[in-house]
This record gives structure tokens, C-alpha cells and sequence, in this order.
């Protein structure tokens, strides 16, 4: 009989021990055109990409910790199926010598020497010349990479994070995103698609998908919850990108956000159907869009008017939403005309028979800037209101009052405007 010996796994680390940390490489990017590295630049990271499921196309992410990471790189390969070599977690050593380094796109990348490109893909062939795993032992290093947690998608579109794996909570696809599929469709080919994502405050961010994704004809998910993603950017613009579904967990009760920019309506509106209620009390104004500088608000003014009394009122789930913020600024400020509350019996129809609970203190409401009598001296920019909260069941609405009394330029008249509302 014969007897045949299982041989021995040996691991053994291609390259030296690292000359430099991966955020160092990183720093000697040039701001333009790329850095031909001539002689050895050897150093570590994490895998954090994968390919299995179709994103990442022809590309490696590595951070340089398993968890807290300062920051990663991007590596361009002429080859697919990267994940079957390079899994996630893998502990891989990198020796630069022949690449080029460069801020691609808006992403810091290492590559090959190409002719057309400043940082080509490297050959399948070559790539082990490049980089290898470390050892452990008598197996490859293997970590557990543990994602940054932010709090909100704005936190995740900064520079520090790009190439870098984390989480937010608190999200969900934009209600304009539901009943969508990943990604998109012409003729049965996949189109590298973004689809919105959301958070509570109200930001939003692209979970950017390729055309290639296997699991591109799934529905976007309706519920809320945590999305882990890879902070990438192309160009200007910031684009998250999922592994795979499992990256994708939101299997919470929806969220109740309210938000309104104003950016969808024309400039004079002032009818918004059934959305919201603009509503004259005392007097015949009205709450009206406006734009200025490419943004858009709405704005009241009630200067030789007489007595002005005008409702913009915001339907709320009072089960689902307790806090509210906005943005104000103020001209010709001769005194204080906004004032905020929540109702549960607000009707549009008969606004004076309501029960209206004042929250106005807990908000900072612009008063304009300091400057001479009688000019516009609106504030640069619009106030932030800081955040307020309120405590009721059941629907109903927030109030943003509009309360002056000018005759003959004589009186209270503050114009007032009003943007960035939101409710959640």
C-alpha cells in the first residue's frame, strides 16, 4: 500500500520589511501628472475591495490598518476575479519599484507605465512582481477589517476616507430611488448607475454601482438601517461602492424625513398644492420662492402691508418625527417676525382655530448683520437654526409664522427668508 505524505504549506514573505507606511506613499502624489518610482518603496496594507460580486472593476483598495485606518490606496490590474487572491482582510506587502503613483481622477492610485494613460493597469502577468501576501505563520495573514462608523454621509465625502472602508447608520434610499433596480438597464446591458442614499439630516450620498454588478437587478431595499461602503471619488464628486449586498443592511422600519431645499420649485411659486400649506391669516401675502446666487428659498416681507399673518405649514408624523431644523436669514431687520410651532389640529381651511404650541426659543433665528439704517444687511450666508425637538402623537404640522405690522415705512417689517427644512 502506498502511503503518500501531505507537504508541508510554507508561507513565506516575498519582500523585506516595509521602508515606508502606506500613508507616506500616499503624501508623495504628486498634485498632477505622477511620481515614476525608480528604485525599492515597500509597504503594507488591507484589502478592503472585492470583486466577486462585479464591482471594483480591475482595481485592488487597500488601507493600511485593519481598523481606524489613516489611509488607503487604489492599484490598477489588467485582471478580473481579484478576490479569489487578494480576499478581504489579506495582509499584503507591496514593493512600487516600476509603478507610477498619481492622483488619477480624483483618487490617489499605483500603476503601470502606460502610454495613454498616467497610471495604466498593471499586467495580470506581472502583478505578483508588485505585491504578495504577508505571512502568519504557515498561511497567509488574514485580518478582520472593522469599519470606520460615522454618523452621517456627509462625514464620509472627506478626503481622509477616500480608499477607505466604512459605515453609516441612520440611512436609506431617497423616496425617489424606490421600486428601482441597482442599476440600470439599456437593451439588457448594465449602465454604471448611482442611486441616492440618505440620511436623517437629510444628506445624501451615491452608492455607485457597475454596469457589471451581479446583483444589479435587485430592487433597492425600502427599509433603513446601515450601509458599509468604500469611499471612492472620480473627479469632484464623492461615489460609495459596495462589495456586495451584504454591505447593504437596512431592514429597519423606514424613516420619516422631511426635506425641503425649494430647489425643485420655480422661482415666484407660491401655490405648493397639498405639500405644504401656504396660508394668509391677516393680510393678503404670502410665502413666495425666490432665488438667489443659484439657490433657492422662500421669502416673505410685509413692509407697508398693514397687519401681515402668514402660515407655511409642514405635514408631520408625530410618531415618527420629533426633531426639526431650518435655515433663516433676515433683511431690513426691524424686528422679530418668525415665530415656529407644531399643531395636531391645524387646518389649512380655519388656521385661527388651532392650537399652536410656541417652540420658537429653541432655535436661532437670524436677525440680518449689523450695518447702516434702513439697508438690505442680510447675513452672508444663511443661519443654521440648530436643531429643536417636539413631543406629540399622531399627524399633524409645523408652523413657520410670518407676523409684521408696517404702515407709512413705519413698524415692524423684517423680510424673512426660509430654506434647508428639515424634519425627522
Amino acid at each position: 500500500k502506498d502511503e503518500w505524505e501531505t507537504p508541508p504549506i510554507n508561507c513565506n514573505n516575498k519582500f523585506d520589511a516595509p521602508t515606508k507606511t502606506l500613508a507616506e506613499v500616499k503624501a508623495m502624489a504628486p498634485s498632477s501628472g505622477y511620481l515614476l518610482i525608480e528604485d525599492d518603496l515597500i509597504f503594507d496594507g488591507y484589502i478592503i475591495s472585492s470583486d466577486e460580486n462585479g464591482n471594483f472593476y480591475k482595481s485592488i483598495v487597500f488601507q493600511d490598518k485593519p481598523e481606524n485606518p489613516t489611509a488607503g490606496l487604489q492599484m490598477e490590474v489588467d485582471r478580473s476575479s481579484n478576490y479569489a487572491d487578494f480576499p478581504v482582510g489579506m495582509h499584503v506587502r507591496i514593493n512600487a519599484k516600476g509603478l507610477r503613483l498619481g492622483l488619477d481622477r480624483g483618487t490617489v492610485k499605483l500603476g503601470s507605465v502606460d502610454p495613454t494613460y498616467n497610471i495604466g493597469r498593471i499586467p495580470s502577468v506581472l502583478l505578483s512582481r508588485y505585491i504578495s501576501a504577508v505571512c502568519d505563520g504557515n498561511n497567509a495573514d488574514i485580518a478582520t477589517i472593522k469599519p470606520v462608523q460615522l454618523s452621517k454621509l456627509s462625514d464620509a465625502k472627506n478626503e481622509k476616507y477616500i480608499n477607505t472602508l466604512v459605515s453609516v447608520s441612520g440611512v436609506q434610499f431617497a423616496e425617489s430611488e424606490i421600486n428601482k433596480q441597482y442599476i440600470d438597464y439599456v437593451n439588457g446591458e448594465g449602465k454604471d448607475t448611482n442611486r441616492a442614499l440618505q440620511d436623517l439630516t437629510g444628506g445624501t450620498a451615491p452608492i455607485r454601482s457597475s454596469g457589471f454588478a451581479k446583483y444589479g437587478s435587485a430592487l433597492l431595499p425600502t427599509g433603513s438601517g446601515t450601509v458599509t461602503f468604500v469611499v471612492s471619488r472620480y473627479n469632484s464628486e464623492y461615489q460609495m461602492l459596495i462589495r456586495g449586498l451584504n454591505d447593504v443592511q437596512l431592514n429597519d422600519k423606514r424613516l420619516a424625513i422631511t426635506v425641503e431645499t425649494f430647489e425643485s420649485y420655480t422661482s415666484g411659486t407660491k401655490d405648493f398644492g397639498t405639500k405644504y400649506y401656504n396660508t394668509s391669516v391677516a393680510g393678503s401675502r404670502l410665502w413666495e420662492v425666490r432665488e438667489y446666487s443659484s439657490n433657492k428659498y422662500i421669502q416673505i416681507s410685509g413692509l407697508n402691508q398693514g397687519l401681515v399673518k402668514t402660515h407655511f405649514a409642514v405635514p408631520v408624523n408625530f410618531d415618527q418625527q420629533s426633531k426639526l431644523s431650518f435655515k433663516t436669514n433676515a433683511g431690513y431687520y426691524n424686528g422679530e417676525t418668525l415665530s415656529v410651532y407644531y399643531s395636531t389640529n391645524y387646518n389649512p381651511a380655519n388656521p385661527g382655530a388651532a392650537t399652536l404650541v410656541d417652540i420658537t426659543d429653541q432655535f436661532d433665528i437670524s436677525k440680518g448683520k449689523n450695518g447702516p439704517a434702513g439697508a438690505a444687511n442680510y447675513e452672508d450666508s444663511f443661519r443654521p437654526s440648530g436643531t429643536g425637538t417636539f413631543t406629540a402623537q399622531g399627524e399633524g404640522y409645523i408652523i413657520f409664522e410670518y407676523n409684521s405690522n408696517s404702515v407709512n415705512n413705519s413698524g415692524v417689517s423684517t423680510v424673512m427668508q426660509l430654506d434647508d427644512i428639515n424634519i425627522n
